[in-house]
């Protein structure tokens, strides 16, 4: 099965956050109300570093694919 690479997320128990998840490895979930991430992966020193560099760009494509799909939300 092909997985998109971002998914919405959200939950009852949590009913003020949503959370993006990140499918792809680095897998994580983003918490959009605190920014909070959740790794999904076992880091060792090597990953640490490509994980530091990558981190930023990430989050940043989590905020933007979130972004356009309340866009889309919003416009039906």
């Amino acid at each position: 099965m092909e997985l998109p690479k971002f998914l919405l997320g959200d939950n009852t128990d949590f009913p003020d956050t949503v959370f993006v998840v990140h499918t792809d490895f680095p897998r994580f979930i983003l918490n959009l109300e605190n920014d909070d991430i959740e790794w999904l992966e076992d880091f060792d020193q090597h990953d640490q570093k490509e994980l530091e560099t990558e981190t930023e760009n990430l989050i940043q494509q989590a905020l933007e694919f979130y972004d356009r799909e309340v866009a889309r939300y919003e416009d039906d």
